[in-house]
């Protein structure tokens, strides 16, 4: 489902906002995850989520969790949240 290249990152202002409020080392670690390791495959790195959720994915990095679409047709990834494993699946 990948040609090869690495996928564009697109972050939706939830994301970078949750960046923002992240420790300064949870938040590199976590925008590393999201912009070096994931777009390599992120088909590979992420499951699809089900039913309210349904259309995007989830990553893990450590105890955080990524939301994502791959767009496919742009070759890229929407990061819709970036949140502690306890609180990624409530809603907004």
């Amino acid at each position: 489902m990948s040609n090869g290249e690495p996928w564009s990152v697109r972050l939706a202002p939830s994301a970078v906002r949750a960046l923002d409020r992240l420790p300064h080392k949870v938040a590199a670690a976590v925008a590393e995850f999201i912009t070096v390791t994931l777009p390599t495959d992120p088909y590979r790195m992420s499951k699809p989520l089900r039913h309210e959720l349904a259309g995007w994915r989830v990553a893990r990095r450590g105890d955080y969790r990524v939301t994502l679409r791959i767009l496919d047709d742009d070759h890229a990834l929407l990061i819709g949240r970036v949140e502690h494993r306890a609180h990624i699946y409530r809603p907004t």
